[in-house]
């Protein structure tokens, strides 16, 4: 397992190497491996196990009976998934976690914010404040997307995101997470229609794009 890399992610920040160590073996770790568009974990499924993405990206997203998909976020190498399922005793999740590409998953079997309090260990109260970062920051990605889909226009919401990843990355040049299908999920608009707007976007000097590479050209989007 990589260490190196272990320590670098926000669960393990501020843990030694041997505290590391003690946290994988008290928290059961255990690797595993999914092919791309494997459902990982299924709405309604109740975990103890958050996940760690080592290798390759997941998506969170919402299917509903009729076969509608909503993607409400994406998980890369290094992001964790599932952390409040697994913190929470019995709560069925209401999201379903589908791999985005082949990637491997280090799954860490949390109980409940009493048993890692009561148990003694020297980083237990570190891996706690870890968690409460890592819930924090998904609360603000999740209130980003709402502040994304306010738009009434598909151009509107286009703007709003790609704002959003301009002002992350700081550079007018970027790669996105998504592909076309599943940025129309994330805002919650048509792929077709999607496409003729990011085509008209582009017509109009505003964006450039190849994929999921964009560039953005004009001030419009940058001074929203």
């Amino acid at each position: 397992m990589d260490k190196t890399f272990l320590e670098k992610t926000m669960i393990f920040r501020g843990l030694s190497d041997s505290e590391i160590d003690s946290a994988l073996t008290v928290l059961r770790s255990v690797e595993k491996k999914y092919e791309k568009d494997t459902t990982i974990l299924y709405a309604g499924d109740v975990t103890d196990q958050m996940g760690l993405v080592m290798d390759g990206s997941v998506t969170i997203e919402n299917n509903d009976i009729w076969g509608n998909r909503t993607v409400l976020g994406h998980v890369g190498r290094g992001g964790f998934f599932a952390e409040t399922y697994a913190i929470l005793e019995d709560e069925p999740m209401m999201v379903d976690v589908r791999a985005n590409d082949d990637c491997t998953i280090l799954f860490l079997k949390m109980g409940s914010i009493r048993t890692l309090t009561d148990s003694g260990q020297s980083w237990s109260s570190k891996i706690i404040a870890n968690l409460l970062s890592i819930s924090t920051e998904k609360n603000l990605h999740l209130s980003a997307r709402s502040f994304h889909i306010s738009s009434k226009t598909i151009r509107g919401r286009l703007m709003s995101y790609l704002n959003s990843v301009y002002l992350k990355t700081g550079s007018l040049a970027f790669d996105i997470p998504f592909d076309r299908q599943q940025l129309a999920d994330y805002l919650n608009v048509e792929r077709t229609a999607l496409s003729k707007e990011l085509g008209r976007m582009k017509r109009d000097g505003i964006i450039d794009y190849d994929r999921n590479h964009f560039e953005v050209k004009s001030r419009e989007l940058i001074d929203m």
